[in-house]
């Protein structure tokens, strides 16, 4: 498993006035610094550790969200009103119910 290939980000946090560092793939994991890079190694030091000790006891580790599959397909539910009014607008724009649906999601 290579753990640079997981999902980082980093961001600053105004309550704890630093930078903090998170995982994806990890979202319960954190790391505070005063730089962005600092917060970057620092989770990333984090999440090489907890990968090593779930290794060492046998875990599953969680599959880096860069190296999945997507299908390009998922099921939401709404409620039908809802539903209904979607396929009205819809119509109204001479799309499909699943191109405007496509459409909204990526606005």
């Amino acid at each position: 498993m290579n753990i640079q290939h997981y999902t980082y980000r980093v961001t600053w946090s105004p309550e704890d006035e630093e930078h903090v560092g998170l995982c994806s793939e990890f979202a319960s994991l954190s790391w505070l610094a005063k730089t962005p890079d600092a917060a970057l190694k620092g989770i990333q030091k984090i999440v090489g550790e907890v990968v090593a000790d779930m290794q060492a006891n046998g875990e599953p580790i969680p599959s880096a969200l860069a190296e999945k599959n997507y299908s390009g397909e998922f099921r939401v539910r709404i409620p039908p009103l809802v539903h209904r009014n979607l396929a009205l607008l819809a119509a109204e724009q001479g799309v499909s119910l699943n191109r405007l649906a496509s459409a909204k999601l990526a606005a």
